[in-house]
């Protein structure tokens, strides 16, 4: 049986971003390669501060990146681009954010929000864009009568969903959730993560999927990116990541994943990582390489062929 290649939606080569000048200059995020595969919900995993968002907004043409390059479908999306290609880009790529009730305009009713985006187009008139909006509430379970009132009004679940919907009406075929569950209660998580399969699956959507939350992310996610002070330090299936992970940091995420029964919480070891001791780049600096078919590990040669034998499990 032939295996089908996965077809790449979105690729990014080298990119770096930084912010401010000279010697004020803080580099966000740096040197990153990898592509996402369209359908699949790629997973971005970090402590705050390691660069997560940064790139997420970036992919959105929010920040412009140092060096390097976004491409999207085969073409350059980073940079200056043509009024056509920048409005058709709107619509393809869309963003969910962490916040729902800051990301929503609390002086806006409901289905200004969420035709917002459509309003500016010559090509859509009024009555389509609120025919969009109330089939995007729909979509996420919303009755239009909601569309008169205000998001204060809301619960933060149903706030998320109307952040969602503001999505959804541009019809995207790429959406960056940008930590979409973590101003929600626990309850109301997995509606929202069983909302967005539903909504993959039946539009065909890509995500990438951002959050500081491995145990979510092992059950959403297809693959997963480790990042760490802005740098890819690990990429695998989710599978792979959970049950083999290679680098120290990773490993390290992994291990502090709260266990369900009490006992073998209270007598897990905590590893913590301190990349001062866990590597030595005084001779040779790291790569990113494939240790194993769709594994790949920020290493160098000596800590690569350690990696290697782990992965076949002779250490």
């Amino acid at each position: 049986m032939i295996m089908r290649q996965p077809e790449t939606l979105l690729e990014i080569d080298n990119l770096s971003v930084g912010f401010g000048r000279g010697k004020k200059l803080y580099i966000a995020v740096q040197d990153i390669n990898f592509a996402i595969y369209k359908g699949e919900t790629f997973g971005i995993v970090g402590e705050s501060g390691s660069g997560k968002t940064t790139l997420g907004r970036t992919i959105m043409r929010l920040y412009n990146p140092m060096k390097g390059e976004v491409r999207y479908d085969g073409k350059r999306i980073t940079g200056r681009l043509p009024k056509s290609e920048d409005k058709a880009l709107t619509r393809k790529i869309q963003m969910i954010f962490q916040d729902p009730m800051s990301s929503l305009n609390e002086r806006a009713k409901v289905d200004y929000i969420i035709t917002e985006g459509l309003l500016g187009r010559k090509d859509v008139s009024k009555e389509e864009a609120l025919e969009a909006a109330k089939s995007a509430m729909a979509s996420v379970n919303l009755p239009w009568d909601f569309a008169s009132r205000y998001p204060h009004e809301f619960s933060g679940g149903q706030r998320q969903r109307i952040g969602i919907a503001r999505a959804l009406v541009m019809e995207p075929e790429f959406i960056v959730a940008d930590e979409p569950i973590a101003a929600l209660d626990m309850s109301i998580r997995a509606q929202i993560l069983n909302l967005m399969s539903s909504l993959q699956r039946e539009r065909g959507l890509t995500y990438m999927f951002i959050s500081h939350d491995l145990s979510v992310m092992r059950y959403f996610c297809d693959r997963i990116a480790a990042l760490h002070k802005g740098k890819v330090v690990e990429l695998a299936s989710a599978e792979t990541m959970f049950s083999k992970p290679l680098h120290p940091y990773t490993a390290a995420l992994v291990n502090a994943i709260p266990q369900p029964d009490p006992t073998i919480q209270r007598s897990k070891h905590h590893v913590a990582y301190d990349e001062t001791l866990e590597h030595d780049y005084s001779k040779q600096q790291p790569s990113f390489r494939e240790i194993e078919t769709g594994h790949f590990v920020l290493a160098n040669d000596k800590e690569a062929i350690k990696y290697e034998k782990i992965a076949k499990g002779q250490l």
